[in-house]
């Protein structure tokens, strides 16, 4: 395959699109990742064992600096550090033995994907985005016309001083060409998250809303989405046996409903149980799945439970290992709506009905806890507040997103509900993380219909609606007050939380109405 038209003259082979059994016998001939019992590829990471947010770099340019939110999520670089940068990437691809191009799709409405080109020195790299990405069709394929170019070179480093990079490591996107620039870093999620990137600036120029969240649809049709940043639950509680699960974590809403940015998963399984989580554990032991930073024994035997690498060890496999995945992967609009939350503090209940106000509100804190390892340096959960439950992958203003995700919800008049997975009984250290079984059971009932006529109860700090009770949970769970030992404890933190929700939405310019449906101090 000839990739002149990118700049590269390649002095080796180009592979497209290989299968995955030759994928597997290269990344193996390598020593790039071992084989473990039931078949997946266990590959190490090296020093990045979770993305590096800092290292996101935006080309300044003039056909987009306009719309981009310039700030700490979206730093800047010059069109001529892009251009010296791009040099070194393609000459550095050019040397190699070996290069491994992946043309596939990025959304699963074909009024709305783009055609992305992946190219790779590295074959379990090349696995990974055609893992991710939506497989084309031998027809698709023979007609493929690039319309965003991921050139991938992990063990490539920057010089800061002559690249005008933050370190060695960068993530660097130019707006205007729809290019990504990826290394210092062999963590495969930098390659889908940059192209989540792109789909965040690309669909709301065509009045569609990108998400960071998962969904899935009941037997009726009822199309549920859940937002929430990594390790809230979003892979897990969409992954529900009687429903068909539409994707894990990119989609976008537009006029025809909600459809799949992906064809794969990729999921936390630190202290994965074959119990909670059967179809998600049975991945970890398929031919074709991914596992980054899993620890294996000389026997190919996995510990899943072993966060000795990191706590973010990851599963990367096809939709389609999941039993019940929709093929489609797309559906109609959402009746249901949920905000997922870790929440560290202890303080918010298990679920809470949200007004039209408050759901923006919440929407733009986007409060959860960065858990350990996601990020490099987290090493406990910590609190932090995150626009739209997925600030790192927003490059314009996070006001836009709400903006449209208020035009949905007004449209289609889905409820909105606040889902804490995080802890009770007291803050991390002290409380105990949410039972999984009672969110479940929380979920089912609010996906059902059966909380919109539950007795509920007004929070005197956080103002939103809470059940009294539900079938299967016990009740002292839905009042937080009552599960810490000490309530005046429980009380204070509350305080505190609360003004940390008012201080932060100070930082966007929304309406006093949505001002005010924040926690009352």
């Amino acid at each position: 395959m000839d990739l002149a038209e990118h700049g590269i003259s390649a002095s080796g082979r180009v592979l497209r699109n290989p299968s995955t059994p030759q994928l597997y016998t290269h990344a193996l001939a390598r020593g790039d990742g071992r084989l473990a019992e039931g078949g997946p590829l266990v590959v190490d990471t090296g020093t990045h064992t979770g993305r590096s947010p800092k290292d996101k770099l935006i080309v300044r340019e003039p056909g987009s600096e306009a719309r981009i939110w310039w700030s700490d999520v979206n730093a800047e670089i010059s069109e001529e550090h892009f251009e010296g940068l791009r040099e070194k990437v393609i000459a550095h691809l050019g040397e190699r033995e070996t290069l491994y191009v992946i043309d596939a799709f990025a959304g699963a409405d074909p009024a709305h994907r783009i055609a992305v080109r992946v190219v790779t020195d590295r074959p379990y790299h090349a696995l990974f985005a055609t893992t991710m990405f939506i497989e084309p069709t031998e027809d698709e394929l023979a007609s493929f016309e690039p319309q965003a170019l991921v050139l991938h070179t992990p063990e490539l480093e920057a010089d800061p001083a002559v690249d005008g990079t933050r370190s060695g490591t960068f993530v660097v996107l130019h707006p205007g060409r729809t290019e990504v620039l990826i290394g210092g870093t062999f963590y495969a999620g930098e390659i889908k998250k940059s192209i989540f990137t792109v789909m965040n600036d690309r669909l709301p120029l065509e009045g569609v809303l990108p998400m960071h969240c998962s969904a899935n649809v009941g037997p009726d049709g009822d199309v549920a989405i859940f937002f929430g940043l990594s390790g809230t639950g979003k892979t897990t509680l969409s992954a529900d046996p009687e429903r068909h699960l539409i994707g894990d974590d990119e989609h976008g809403w537009g006029d025809a409903g909600v459809f799949n940015f992906e064809g794969g998963c990729y999921a936390k399984v630190i202290r994965l149980s074959a119990a909670a989580e059967p179809q998600i554990f049975r991945t970890t032991h398929t031919f074709g799945t991914i596992l980054e930073n899993v620890i294996m024994d000389e026997r190919g035997e996995l510990d899943l439970d072993d966060d000795s690498r990191t706590e973010n060890t990851r599963a990367a496999y096809d939709l389609e290992q999941i039993d019940n995945a929709l093929p489609e992967k797309r559906a109609g609009h959402p009746r249901s709506v949920i905000f997922l939350t870790a929440d560290a503090f202890g303080i918010l209940p298990p679920i809470a009905r949200l007004s039209r106000d408050q759901a923006l509100f919440y929407f733009l804190s986007g409060f959860t806890a960065k858990l350990a390892g996601t990020e490099i340096g987290v090493t406990e959960p910590q609190p932090t507040f995150s626009a739209c439950f997925g600030a790192p992958f927003l490059p314009q203003p996070p006001v836009v997103y709400a903006r449209m995700l208020g035009a949905k919800l007004d449209e289609h008049g889905a409820p909105v509900w606040l889902v804490n997975t995080g802890w009770t009984g007291g803050p991390f250290g002290e409380g105990s993380r949410m039972p999984i079984a009672a969110t479940r059971a929380l979920l089912s009932a609010a996906l059902s219909g059966e909380l919109a006529h539950a007795e509920v109860r007004t929070d005197p700090t956080f103002g939103f609606q809470v059940p009294v009770s539900v079938p299967g949970v016990d009740a002292a769970l839905l009042d937080p007050h009552s599960t810490w030992r000490d309530a005046d404890a429980y009380d204070r933190k509350a305080r505190e939380l609360a003004r940390m929700f008012r201080d932060n939405i100070e930082r966007f310019d929304v309406s006093d109405a949505i001002r005010a449906a924040g926690p009352q101090v």
